[in-house]
């Protein structure tokens, strides 16, 4: 009885084991609090399409292999909330395409929903009401700024005399390229436009460009350099940073690294160390222009630096979007002061004159109806609303075609005493025929084959990183 006894213990605890196996196992199958009820990142999408009667679309590269806990219970009787709940965070979001159609996207850090912007414009237009507490503010966020950008303190030149090459004489105005060392074996190249017979001080232009196919040396950049030369201006074209000349130094994808932005920031500091040098250059005649992300950098360079009396932003300043790429903002300029924005860091243009070209086709869609008013306040502030302009193009694309060259030549004309001259006809456009086309390798500084590169150069991003910590 006793060896009966002892088998029947045996079996009931081989049964008990079996049991709890079975159920562990079962268990990991299920849907339960401690597996956080995930779901593939697809059926929560489904959900939400058949939820609220949408369809949302989405590339698989965003989706596969991605899974959201709790997804069921991030659904609101609101739509947008519950759309914001499920794909928040996992850093994802949905752009509205039409009525009840979306498509999914990577999170945009540098683009804001216009309201939520325009309410921090308005939270930050209230920490001043005056002239007096503007400039203080103004202060604090230069100082910022400037130890953001690395700027703070200035690091050390290179060889101050720039490289020149002989100057292409194209009647009315002539070219030459550059090549300025702006920090030991660190150079910045570009093209000098100046025009060709010229009486007593001229104005100076800087004009750095955006990220559109092949920069400076596309045809409506070197028209609209050449007009300006042709009015009676000198007119200062140069690389972005690893793009150009650049490219010597650096790979094309450096330019998606931090340093891009400070790099590109001293570089408009040293060029105009260098025309400034120029007797003939008038100091309070000195503008800048770019379009795209080079208007985000004219607004930033005009802000740092107050021997830029003018400034044109072209299809670029907007308070819901920052800038998306690390040459406009791989560093945290827009949390100096604890916090602000590119509309607020242009207001620190004023009193200067500036211009803020803007379209229907992009992120300055909706300049009209509170930046340019914001803007226009802090004007008043030195009694000079005059100075501040907006042209707003509703039906242009993100782009410096015609339609923006030709704001830019009259607020030159206006403010720095251009003379339009034979380049204006009589229906109040602008000839810009007679300017040259030049071809890409007759404006590189460095040659061809970049057989002119200083034996000192620094090649690589890891260079240029050793480089800054000496500073």
């Amino acid at each position: 009885m006793e060896r009966n006894r002892k088998l029947n213990t045996l079996s009931q605890y081989l049964l008990m084991v079996l049991l709890l196996f079975t159920g562990l196992n079962a268990g990991a199958q299920e849907q339960n609090t401690d597996t956080k009820f995930r779901m593939p990142l697809k059926d929560a999408i489904h959900m939400l399409e058949e939820r609220f009667q949408i369809e949302i679309r989405f590339d698989d590269h965003l989706v596969d292999g991605v899974e959201l806990d709790y997804a069921p219970w991030r659904l609101r009787a609101d739509r947008d909330q519950s759309l914001a709940n499920v794909f928040s965070p996992l850093d994802l979001k949905v752009q509205k395409v039409s009525e009840n159609k979306y498509k999914l996207k990577e999170y945009e850090y540098f683009r804001w929903e216009v309201q939520e912007a325009w309410d921090y414009l308005d939270y930050l237009a209230g920490k001043y009401h005056d002239k007096e507490s503007w400039l203080l503010r103004k202060d604090s966020i230069r100082t910022d700024l400037m130890k953001a950008l690395k700027l703070d303190p200035l690091p050390e030149y290179g060889n101050r005399k720039p490289i020149r090459t002989k100057k292409r004489n194209h009647g009315d105005y002539t070219v030459e390229n550059f090549a300025l060392e702006i920090m030991p074996g660190l150079f910045i190249n570009g093209s000098i436009y100046r025009p060709k017979k010229v009486s007593g001080k001229i104005p100076l232009m800087l004009s750095p460009d955006g990220h559109w196919g092949g920069h400076r040396f596309r045809k409506d950049a070197q028209i609209r350099n050449a007009m300006i030369a042709k009015m009676g201006a000198v007119s200062v074209s140069y690389d972005l940073f690893a793009w150009g000349e650049s490219l010597l130094q650096f790979n094309s994808e450096d330019h998606r690294r931090p340093l891009a932005l400070t790099v590109q920031t001293l570089s408009a500091l040293r060029i105009l160390d260098m025309m400034l040098e120029e007797k003939q250059i008038d100091p309070n005649r000195v503008g800048i222009s770019g379009g795209s992300g080079g208007g985000n950098h004219a607004v930033l360079v005009t802000a740092i630096d107050g021997r830029i009396k003018l400034s044109i932003p072209v299809a670029s300043l907007s308070s819901y979007h920052f800038g998306g790429c690390p040459c406009e903002s791989g560093f945290p300029i827009h949390f100096s002061a604890n916090g602000t924005n590119n509309v607020e860091i242009a207001a620190m243009t004023a009193p200067r004159p500036q211009l803020l070209i803007s379209d229907g086709g992009d992120w300055t869609a909706h300049m009209p109806e509170h930046d340019f008013p914001y803007l226009k306040n802090v004007y008043r502030y030195f009694g000079a609303e005059s100075e501040l302009e907006n042209v707003h193009l509703p039906d242009d694309a993100h782009d410096f075609g015609y339609s923006k060259r030709k704001p830019v030549y009259t607020f030159l004309i206006k403010h720095f005493g251009l003379n339009s001259g034979k380049y204006l006809t009589s229906d109040g456009e602008f000839e810009e025929s007679s300017c040259v086309i030049e071809e890409e390798e007759d404006m590189y500084a460095f040659g061809k084959n970049g057989q002119r590169l200083p034996e000192n150069a620094i090649i690589g991003y890891e260079e240029l990183e050793k480089l800054f910590k000496q500073y």
